[in-house]
């Protein structure tokens, strides 16, 4: 009797420790704040979505004229330059890189395309065709001095900044290439900035290059093995070694088409100008960093979709054109921007704080 007993009550115990080892395993309830934390985490490009419906519903209040189709078409080719930066910096930053030198090289290979066709008198296309392979190399050039010499990515493309810099302004002589010379020389140089109408609304070929850029590397980025490589590697590159992954190809590769990507915005950049400056855009290089900040790619690398800074680059383009219809000054649109930036970081790091 006693036997039987002893083995009941072993029974009930191992039953009660079963339970309590389900019920650790049972998901607690994680209330609103909770939930949705796991959703953008799940999601990161929900936040700047959020963002930009909050702000174009705002700013559809507060500002005149907002919600006209040429005001908003006119957004959309204002950013259409810094969102194509916005797409070659995004693919280094989802590495746990960060390239400082897009504008410079942009700016560069522009001058490059100018000069060839009108100084040069080589073929349009030829001289396209060179640009995008200088802008190539470029990309080569830090990515080879970030995985064969290590150096920080940082500090590597800090240093080209200044370098394609100089060779821009070498280049260049310090002379704009005037928009009538562009017509009479080289026309299809300015191809991206032609306008074309939809509704009443104005865009420019610039603005469907930018759209068809960052489509093509989402599909790259989410249907194929190289786009899960560059997630790996920004999420843990000696991870992604031991796996197998060659990540110095792989770092190499995202730099080089970082480059060509800006090698095509520096063609569009002209369509936009109208002429070929070395002093133009001198201040893409914070604005692309800033969409894609914004955007919700994380600095920290390996989160976040590519379509983000796209939609970052709108949110800065709304903010910029809604202050402006209200009549704020220029002096607020910046310090909107800087409080932008400093919540888009709030948020990734509260994202990534997630408990597993």
């Amino acid at each position: 009797m006693s036997e039987t007993t002893s083995r009941d009550s072993g029974y009930e115990s191992s039953l009660k420790d079963s339970d309590t080892a389900i019920a650790a395993f049972q998901p607690r309830h994680r209330g609103f704040l909770g939930t949705a934390q796991h959703f953008l985490h799940a999601s990161p490009t929900m936040v700047p979505v959020i963002v930009l419906l909050l702000s174009v519903i705002a700013f559809g209040f507060a500002a005149p004229n907002f919600f006209s189709a040429f005001n908003l078409s006119l957004i959309m080719q204002q950013v259409a330059i810094v969102g194509i930066l916005a797409a070659a910096q995004s693919l280094v930053i989802l590495t746990a890189g960060i390239d400082l030198s897009v504008a410079a090289v942009m700016v560069m290979i522009s001058v490059i395309m100018g000069r060839l066709s009108v100084e040069f008198g080589i073929p349009v296309p030829v001289a396209i065709l060179i640009g995008l392979i200088c802008g190539s190399g470029t990309g080569l050039l830090n990515g080879l001095l970030v995985t064969k010499v290590r150096l920080p990515p940082f500090i590597t493309t800090l240093g080209t900044w200044n370098i394609f810099l100089a060779l821009n302004y070498y280049f260049s002589n310090r002379e704009t290439i005037r928009s009538q010379t562009l017509d009479t020389d080289a026309p299809l140089l300015k191809l991206f900035g032609e306008r074309f109408n939809i509704g009443g609304a104005v865009l420019t070929w610039g603005v469907v290059l930018m759209v068809a850029i960052f489509v093509i590397l989402w599909f790259v980025l989410n249907r194929t093995a190289w786009g899960r490589h560059v997630y790996a590697i920004g999420d843990d590159k000696e991870a992604a070694e031991l796996s197998g992954i060659r990540t110095d190809r792989t770092l190499v590769s995202v730099y080089m088409l970082a480059g060509l990507i800006c090698a095509i915005a520096a063609w569009a950049s002209i369509g936009r100008v109208g002429s070929v400056s070395p002093t133009s855009f001198f201040e893409a290089n914070l604005e692309s960093i800033t969409a894609v900040v914004i955007g919700g790619i994380s600095l920290f690398g390996g989160r976040g979709s590519i379509m983000g800074p796209m939609i970052g680059a709108l949110i800065v383009g709304v903010f910029n054109s809604g202050l402006r219809l209200a009549g704020v000054d220029v002096l607020w649109q910046l310090f909107a921007t800087g409080w932008l930036i400093i919540f888009a970081v709030a948020i990734d790091q509260w994202i990534r704080k997630i408990s597993s």
